[in-house]
């Protein structure tokens, strides 16, 4: 994929926001370096995904990617370490907003369309998704039926990552002030993801 700004300024945030709780877990400054290296490798040879709503996700998952790779950390460490790292920085929780303003009514006209053009697939590695619209039983719904970390973990011989990454949606949910429910991840073998978002 291309190497461009966002691509660029997403993945230096991810690791500018890591540094901290890597250093803690005992990870090496010539690791640091690597990391970054291995992260602009992968993102150099990566599928293109065109859909700018879920570019951070993608290249999330490309960091993820680059950290197991050269930390001597498990993946579940790695995956505290990013979690951790999230959760206490402030340009995250600012960057996300509310759950009031994600969950707006007003905004499911633009989702529906992002909706039908997700099925266009205009990259090969972008996520697919039925919008739901709310209902008795919740706020919001997503159904993904292909999720572009998946993608990027299966191109890199490395399924298997991908459901760590699927934990944060709580934590995305927990930090904006709503409340998701789900019972099945393409991870995890599901047919699809079954995201429901409700106001705590």
């Amino acid at each position: 994929m291309k190497y461009s700004f966002k691509a660029w300024f997403y993945g230096h945030f991810f690791h500018s926001t890591c540094k901290k709780e890597l250093k803690k877990a005992g990870v090496s400054g010539s690791d640091l370096r690597k990391i970054v290296t291995e992260h602009k490798r992968i993102t150099f040879r990566a599928k293109d995904m065109n859909d700018e709503k879920l570019l951070s996700s993608y290249i999330m998952g490309i960091y993820f990617i680059a950290l197991n790779r050269v930390t001597n950390l498990s993946a579940e460490e790695n995956y505290n370490v990013l979690k951790a790292s999230l959760a206490n920085s402030s340009i995250f929780r600012k960057g996300l907003g509310t759950a009031e303003d994600y969950l707006d009514q007003k905004k499911i006209p633009e989702r529906l369309k992002w909706s039908k053009e997700s099925y266009e697939r205009t990259g090969e590695n972008n996520w697919v998704v039925d919008v739901l619209p709310g209902c008795d039983e919740y706020d919001l719904g997503y159904d993904y039926h292909e999720c572009g970390i998946c993608k990027i973990c299966r191109d890199e011989g490395c399924p298997e990552l991908a459901k760590y990454l699927c934990r944060l949606d709580y934590l995305i949910a927990d930090t904006m002030g709503a409340t998701l429910v789900r019972t099945k991840t393409l991870a995890e073998g599901g047919d699809f993801c079954d995201f429901r978002y409700s106001l705590k």
